[in-house]
């Protein structure tokens, strides 16, 4: 059977962040990813996720149901869109940190990068941050459709190296490529079991961060890319338990 989304819960700050019992799989990237066109794709309707001419326009966490898998896809706000205030910034970094550190039922983080583009920092701050939590990543290129085979082919590579082995799976949201692959990996992983405390390598190997991925975002990293703003979510203390036009 094929699956089905359907828009359970819409959440705007930490206070309305609400628990759920049934495994996640958050759905995170750049503001101009195309993150909403790819949910569209992935509940096969056209306007189930709003899509703006504006980057940055989602401000909230969407749970979608997946039926009849029961399972939900979570949609995280779109991060590093530079015109938006650095207040603002954070605060969507905040929520997204506080999701991704908090809940208890979040099987993997799926996190959607840009074919088109080298591999960008606020997209290496974040999947190092959920490797060094322990949070099982599923990598996609999405705008497959824009690149020829060799680049997209490329663009597998750079990633799979930066992961230690995880090559992306390649997406287009205009044409379905790669859709139903995309499909049967978020319903295979959610099957998986425990996803916190995995063995997963650190893509920077013995390079080591003294300061905040969302403070690290802020030297200097803007050059990456003309959208780049600290909107990657820092980690947690060691003392507590264990980011949209598209």
């Amino acid at each position: 059977m094929q699956p089905v989304l359907e828009l359970e819960a819409t959440v705007y700050t930490l206070e309305q962040m609400r628990a759920f019992d049934a495994p996640q799989i958050a759905l995170a990237g750049r503001s101009n990813v195309g993150k909403s066109s790819l949910v569209n794709a992935l509940a096969r309707r056209k306007a189930l996720a709003k899509i703006s001419a504006t980057p940055g326009k989602t401000r909230s966490i969407n749970y979608y149901r997946v039926k009849p898998d029961g399972f939900y896809v979570v949609d995280l706000p779109g991060y590093g869109y530079a015109k938006c205030s650095k207040e603002e910034r954070q605060k969507w970094a905040e929520l997204i940190e506080r999701y991704l550190s908090t809940c208890p039922t979040l099987k993997a983080l799926t996190v959607l990068l840009d074919s088109r583009l080298e591999p960008q920092q606020l997209d290496l701050d974040l999947t190092s941050f959920a490797r060094k939590s322990g949070i099982t990543l599923l990598p996609v290129l999405t705008k497959a459709d824009k690149c020829s085979q060799r680049e997209r082919a490329e663009r597998q590579r750079q990633w799979r190296d930066i992961l230690g082995g995880i090559a992306p799976l390649v997406v287009s949201a205009k044409t379905g490529m790669g859709v139903d692959n995309l499909w049967a990996s978020l319903r295979k992983v959610v099957t998986v079991g425990e996803v916190r405390g995995s063995a997963l390598l650190d893509p920077f190997g013995s390079a080591k961060r003294d300061v905040p991925l969302a403070d690290a975002a802020s030297q200097g990293r803007a050059a990456a890319h003309p959208d780049a703003a600290v909107d990657a979510p820092a980690p947690r203390p060691a003392s507590e338990s264990d980011a949209t036009g598209e």
